[in-house]
């Protein structure tokens, strides 16, 4: 089972721009690339169309990813109460040992390039520290050291972009 990929609309309807225009015009026009530069001949010191033929793999490579992660995606948040952190939510946190606050979204990493905040995914150490928990709660992850961070939830609030 593939787990579930949380986007806003906005997201769900980029990436759906962006498959479309990677599956029809950016697709044609690296094959019209590949087979001009097949016409100039020698294609084994041709960098043209060695050059074509990487961005059609990268391309390629794109469009699975999207296709993949579309497959998966949910419009939306899991429910949850209003006061408890899950994907699609703005967390604020405190670091409990800097008494230093941080704000930020937990969601897909697709959501961060057009994100006004910064954005947190579900997977990583923080996020999955902190997803389920409730504002008052303190978690407690492992930082890339090897060194243990608490943190406690202060606020819990919808996302809206």
């Amino acid at each position: 089972m593939t787990d579930v990929t949380w986007l806003t609309q906005q997201a769900h309807d980029r990436l759906m721009e962006e498959l479309a225009e990677r599956e029809g015009p950016t697709r044609v026009e690296i094959t019209k690339r590949i087979e001009a530069a097949r016409e100039e001949g020698d294609l084994k010191e041709n960098g043209g169309y060695h050059a074509a033929k990487e961005e059609q793999g990268k391309n390629e490579a794109r469009i699975r990813q999207l296709k993949q992660l579309l497959e998966s995606a949910q419009i939306g948040a899991p429910d949850a109460a209003d006061d408890e952190v899950a994907a699609g939510k703005v967390v604020t946190i405190k670091f409990i040992e800097f008494d230093d606050e941080e704000t930020f979204f937990l969601g897909s990493r697709e959501e961060a390039a057009h994100a006004s905040i910064e954005v947190y995914s579900p997977t990583s150490p923080l996020g999955s520290a902190v997803d389920g928990k409730k504002v008052g709660e303190v978690a407690t992850y492992e930082l890339a050291n090897g060194k243990q961070m608490s943190v406690e939830i202060m606020k819990v609030e919808a996302y809206t972009n």
